[in-house]
């Protein structure tokens, strides 16, 4: 209809007035043809009129459309047309010649395809009118824009399909839940085509949208999640402002309604019941509770706690996060003989409440819960977690050390035992009845100063579950006694120089004791008495558990004695006192000036280097086993056997099955062995074959005479006639072993046969002076068979 109308107002205004049409088309530009004074401005200044040229205007096109015939845009005219065909309108631009075709002659232009404004709203091109015959242009390029007229031919959109949305439970009406946009591709600044308006179809009373916005708004209050939480909302777009006709798009909106503290926790029971056996584990859980609340996430969070209990500290409540449950746990031990039941006043209370539903009232509740502790056979309990127990190292058998004691709660006897897993030597034993700890042997504190082991206290009853029982370590610790008398430190030695002054400190010694006084050792250093009255050195006590070996002259002899044995008498200061004599070696030594050794006897040189006679007798051992194993080699290589020229009767060498094949002539010398040639005495005599019998026997075959030939080496030449012969005769070679095989060159042989064993069977004259020409390999040939029949006659 739209499309009627502006084709109607347009031939209107171009068929009541063709000239007044013409002028709202021209545009004015500059002529080319010349100009004239038109008159005077109000300054007296002469006006010149421009020479009218073609003008146009902006086009408009409808989109879409449908029509059969080409979609007329308008006419293109230059003043320079005279109608005689001489004007040639040139289009170019964006679409020209595909979208938009002009008639060159007239200047119409029309639209070729069905156009869409949403693709592109506007053309911008170039039009020129030139001469057709001369292509000279005769008005300047001008542009102009073809502008497309909008219909309502697209449908709101919207932005998402579908939107998610949450709002939280129990909103006040008009509360704000989301904004939908659609959009339509028309033109908003043409008619209502792109004016959108927006209704709900689904999701009324609870909804409602604004129809400008598209803002989706709460329109009942007080809804409740736990009664309903999810809700699907159908929105409406649609175009021309919503008026009849409008195309129209929609979208699904899922609102949820997200929770809100407005429901407090509730026991499902007021009473709650459990039983446990009294010998359950402190820290076990005892219980669980649960209270209901219908909201959810941190809204249904718990804490619950003991407001009132018959058994203060006997007990404790937390929380499981991941369950919101209450874990009754036990803090004290529970015993059946003293306490039977226990009765605990419980509350439990959300941990986030919202102010807003105080109302409903308080967010807690309460319940009482009944602990019955039940009766169970339980083992010895022992008075102590362990015990510690004394006892001196010289302590005769059978003493006792301690005791231990263990009582059943259900008053039953208890009867004592020793691990023996921890006593295996079997050092203590313990009386079943009253616990006492006795050792079987003496101790030695020195071997082992603590002991450990396990005491076992068992039920003793008729009716007894051998799995009652119970444990308890006892470390025995051995006291000392003194009962070893103190030592050398280390195996002391040293030496003394020929020209030592008397009273010089040759030596400081130690000494240790294995024992261990309460108030450490302290030990005592003296000269044997039996070497007081003529010791050559003297010892004095340095009063710090050390001593110093001091000359008692001036000079020492090697001649006269090289070693000297000093005894001294070391003992402590414990009861009883112990006492040992140890021996100090002491060695003559040649020394300089300043004390240091130069030279000592043999012995002392041997010690020294640090050679021991076990040593020695080692590295000697070794020399005697590598002088056995190069003896051992010598033998064997002396055994060995030597090898025979020819190791196996394979080698082929030695038969004339060897000379199947032509070779090289005399410079070919891979066929055999010309050592082996050169001493036919190597070879074995043995003629025995190791190939098959044949069937039938060959006869020996008459072989030609050949000519002497140059080789002056007579053995070579008596083994080979001597082999030949030899073959020749043997009437077990099989055919193959046979010079005859040579008489045979095979087919298609270019030089044919060579063999002189079938030239003396032909009666033909052979000619062989050719062989003259084939080279320095074949010269031996040439000379034996290459003369003339003379020759060789002669």
């Amino acid at each position: 209809m739209r499309i009627c109308i502006f084709m109607v107002l347009w031939a209107m205004v171009h068929l009541s007035s063709p000239g007044q049409g013409l002028r709202a088309l021209r545009r004015t530009t500059g002529g080319r043809r010349g100009s004239g004074l038109t008159g005077q401005d109000a300054n007296g200044v002469p006006l010149r009129r421009s020479k009218r040229g073609w003008m146009w205007n902006q086009f408009f096109l409808l989109e879409e459309y449908t029509g059969t015939d080409l979609q007329y845009v308008g006419k293109l005219h230059s003043d320079s047309d005279r109608g005689d065909g001489s004007v040639k309108y040139v289009l170019t631009g964006e679409g020209a010649g595909t979208l938009f075709k002009i008639d060159e002659k007239s200047g119409d232009i029309h639209a070729t395809k069905r156009l869409d404004r949403e693709e592109k709203a506007f053309y911008i091109l170039h039009a020129k009118a030139v001469n057709r015959f001369t292509n000279e242009a005769l008005e300047g390029e001008s542009e102009f824009i073809i502008k497309i007229h909008d219909i309502n031919d697209n449908e709101p959109r919207f932005t998402k399909d579908p939107y998610m949305a949450r709002v939280p439970e129990m909103s006040d009406i008009g509360t704000s839940v989301i904004q939908v946009t659609a959009i339509d591709a028309d033109d908003a600044t043409y008619g209502n085509s792109a004016k959108v308006v927006y209704s709900i179809l689904e999701g009324q009373p609870y909804f409602s949208v604004d129809p400008e916005t598209g803002l989706i708004k709460t329109a009942l209050p007080g809804m409740d999640r736990e009664v309903k939480e999810n809700y699907q909302v159908v929105i409406q777009a649609k175009d021309m402002a919503g008026q009849m006709g409008g195309l129209s798009g929609t979208t699904t909106v899922s609102i949820t309604l997200s929770d809100v503290n407005d429901n407090p926790p509730r026991f499902t029971k007021t009473l709650y019941e459990f039983r446990v056996p009294e010998s359950i584990e402190l820290g076990s859980a005892v219980g669980v509770i649960r209270a209901m609340d219908a909201d959810i996430g941190q809204n249904a969070e718990m804490d619950y706690r003991i407001i009132g209990s018959d058994g203060p500290g006997m007990f404790e409540i937390t929380t499981n996060r991941s369950t919101q449950e209450g874990v009754i746990l036990l803090r004290k031990p529970l015993d059946y003989e003293r306490k039977r039941q226990y009765s605990l006043r419980v509350q439990v209370e959300n941990v986030h409440i919202n102010p807003r539903f105080y109302s409903k009232g308080p967010f807690r509740d309460e319940a009482t819960i009944k602990i019955i502790v039940e009766d169970v056979d339980e083992p010895p309990v022992f008075e102590r977690a362990s015990y510690v127990m004394e006892v001196k190292e010289d302590a005769p058998k059978n003493t006792a050390i301690g005791s231990v004691s263990a009582s059943d709660p259900d008053d039953k006897t208890a009867s004592y035992t020793i691990d023996r897993r921890t006593d295996m030597d079997r050092v203590f034993n313990i009386h079943a009845g009253n616990g006492s700890v006795f050792i079987l042997r003496e101790l030695d504190r020195e071997e082992n100063a603590w002991h450990n082991i396990t005491v076992i206290a068992t039920e003793f009853s008729k009716c007894t579950n051998p799995r009652q029982i119970s444990r308890v370590p006892v470390y025995v610790r051995v006291l000392d006694v003194n009962d070893n008398p103190p030592t050398f430190a280390n195996n002391y030695e040293t030496f003394v120089c020929e020209n030592a002054k008397a009273n010089q400190v040759i030596r400081t010694v130690g000494a240790t004791d294995p024992d261990a006084p309460l108030g450490g050792h302290r030990f005592f250093f003296s000269l044997a008495q039996e070497a007081a009255g003529k010791a050559n050195f003297s010892v004095r006590d340095n009063k710090n558990n050390t001593a110093s070996i001091l000359t008692r002259r001036n000079s020492y002899s090697t001649l006269q004695k090289s070693v000297y044995h000093v005894p001294v008498v070391i003992s402590d200061g414990e009861f009883p006192m112990q006492s040992s004599t140890n021996t100090l070696t002491i060695r003559v030594c040649t020394c300089d000036r300043e004390g240091n050794m130069k030279a000592c006897n043999a012995e002392a040189l041997t010690a020294r280097a640090g050679l021991s006679t076990g040593a020695l007798v080692a590295i000697l051992l070794c020399v005697i086993i590598l002088l056995m194993i190069v003896v051992l080699f010598a033998a064997l290589r002396r055994q060995r056997k030597k090898e025979p020229l020819i190791i196996s009767k394979e080698d082929v060498r030695d038969n004339v099955v060897s000379y199947n094949d032509e070779g090289g002539g005399e410079e070919d010398t891979q066929a055999f062995d010309i050592g082996t040639l050169r001493n036919p005495e190597a070879i074995e005599d043995s003629k025995q074959r190791r190939d098959i019998v044949p069937e039938a026997f060959y006869p020996p075959i008459r072989r030609p005479v050949l000519p002497p030939t140059r080789d002056n080496n007579g053995d070579v030449r008596d083994f080979i006639n001597q082999r030949l012969q030899d073959n020749d005769s043997d009437p077990t070679a099989p055919p193959y072993d046979s010079l005859a095989t040579y008489a045979y060159e095979g087919n298609g042989s270019v030089a044919e046969s060579l063999s002189s064993l079938e030239s003396v069977t032909t009666e033909s004259d052979q000619d062989y002076n050719y062989l003259s020409e084939w080279g320095p390999r074949f010269k031996k040939l040439a000379d034996l068979y290459g003369g003339d029949d003379s020759d060789r006659d002669s």
